[in-house]
């Protein structure tokens, strides 16, 4: 036994020599480790990571990032469908899942009248910037309190509505640059409704909040449009037409006036007359909707609210609070 514990070691001792007369430590393959062949001598496949792991330098302490990894917080952004890791919460509420319009389309960061007993006056808005790539069809998605539960589906529209008849509606589309005001109360008029030049007329009847731009075409320059060449001989006429304001509808002209007068009032100076001569001037529709919830009950309260728009999908298009 003790011969053969010679012999061994012996043999250990002659290897040592030998190999420092080939290079010993000084060998570059003293200081490489084990190695792996490159993916592509190894006929391709799927080759796994090791995930990100905290080392220092120094007393600095590094973390390497994993792969996928970005700083750019969630990772949400053009094309993106991630979700918001489920500990983000608005005052407590979840987001949920972000829509694929998120960052396209955006409430405003307040709501017009909260808690007002009256939904008329509630309203918030949504918008869609110049900068966006398509329109954007809104009907169908919900307006929801987070803090309450309430909520409103943003119904169908009339883009041209007209005075004295059921208007036919269909969905309601944002261009980019447009924007909604969406009210919690119910339509004027029974239904929801781009602006345009002559909207302003409806003024006249029903209170609108916030108020109907009074944009109509000045009563003086429809005169000399639609009176004809010999407008100028009419003095009473043009005193009259003079007198009214801007979407001041004319349901019963004077009788003191003439016949053309009267004539060129009762068409042209009222909404569907409007409607009518400059349907398709250039400048002829606005860049707003009043969008009516249709609802008898406030939608929002005064304070502590979780204010959240959800796409058809349910999905999470923005969301504020206040």
């Amino acid at each position: 036994m003790e011969r053969d514990a010679w012999f061994f070691t012996g043999f250990f001792v002659l290897m040592f020599f030998i190999w420092i007369l080939i290079g010993g430590p000084t060998r570059p393959i003293s200081f490489s480790g084990p190695t792996l062949a490159l993916p592509d001598q190894l006929g391709g496949g799927t080759y796994l990571s090791l995930p990100s792991a905290p080392f220092s330098i120094g007393n600095a302490s590094v973390n390497l990032p994993s792969i996928g990894e970005s700083g750019s917080g969630y990772g949400i952004g053009s094309g993106s469908n991630a979700s918001i890791p489920s500990s983000s919460s608005l005052d407590g509420v979840s987001f949920g899942t972000p829509s694929p319009y998120r960052g396209v389309v955006m409430l405003s960061r307040s709501v017009s009248g909260a808690g007002s007993t009256n939904p008329n006056y509630e309203s918030v808005t949504i918008s869609v910037p110049s900068g966006a790539d398509t329109p954007v069809d809104i009907t169908g998605w919900t307006l929801e309190s987070g803090a309450t539960g309430n909520a409103a589906v943003i119904p169908t529209g009339a883009a041209l509505p007209l005075s004295g008849i059921v208007n036919s509606a269909s969905d309601i589309v944002l261009e980019p640059g447009q924007q909604a005001v969406i009210l919690s109360g119910q339509s004027p008029i029974g239904t929801s409704f781009q602006l345009n030049k002559c909207i302003g007329y409806f003024a006249d009847f029903q209170t609108f909040v916030p108020p109907l731009p009074q944009t109509c075409p000045d009563p003086s320059n429809e005169l000399q449009r639609y009176y004809g060449p010999n407008y100028i001989r009419d003095a009473g006429c043009i005193d009259y037409v003079n007198s009214l304001n801007r979407c001041q509808a004319v349901l019963t002209p004077p009788t003191n006036i003439s016949g053309a007068c009267q004539s060129l009032a009762l068409k042209y100076l009222n909404y569907n007359g409007c409607v009518d001569a400059h349907q398709h001037d250039a400048d002829f529709y606005g860049n707003t909707w009043y969008v009516y919830l249709g609802r008898t009950t406030p939608l929002w309260r005064t304070q502590h609210e979780v204010v959240k728009l959800l796409d058809k999908q349910s999905r999470t298009v923005d969301a504020f609070t206040y």
